[in-house]
């Protein structure tokens, strides 16, 4: 992370997307130093995190839903409603689990936010990144 770090803020204007959340080590439950440099990377404005690829990092056979949750948190804080996009990382994801599994756990996730922020993280992040209508 810190080579993108340093590319986001070499280009203020380009807008980017960091994918996979940038790919935590779940499996082993470690936060640090990926909270910090995620924190870090939110701080640029023309960044824009992809909330994808998260089960596989984690143990394919036994994740359960809590096993994201302090990811997820950091992400959620640090980046906002209007940063944060899904993405269903299909069909790699299905390595770790069936693909409705898998958007379930997104979408209990951000069930504790407004119905404006899940339409946003749903769908109209991504239209609004990529310029997509419709």
């Amino acid at each position: 992370l810190p080579a993108a770090i340093e590319l986001v803020k070499q280009f203020p204007e380009q807008p980017f997307v960091l994918d996979h959340i940038a790919k935590p080590l779940i499996k082993v439950g470690t936060l640090m130093p990926w909270e910090a440099q995620i924190r870090e990377l939110a701080q640029f404005e023309n960044l824009t995190c992809k909330v994808s690829g998260m089960v596989t990092e984690a143990d394919w056979e036994q994740w359960v839903p809590g096993d994201f949750r302090p990811y997820l948190d950091v992400v959620f804080e640090a980046f906002g409603e209007d940063r944060l996009m899904y993405g269903s990382d299909w069909p790699v994801c299905r390595l770790g689990g069936e693909y409705g599994r898998i958007y379930r756990l997104a979408e209990e996730y951000v069930s504790q936010f407004s119905a404006e922020a899940q339409a946003k993280f749903f769908g109209g992040v991504a239209s609004a990144f990529y310029g997509l209508k419709g």
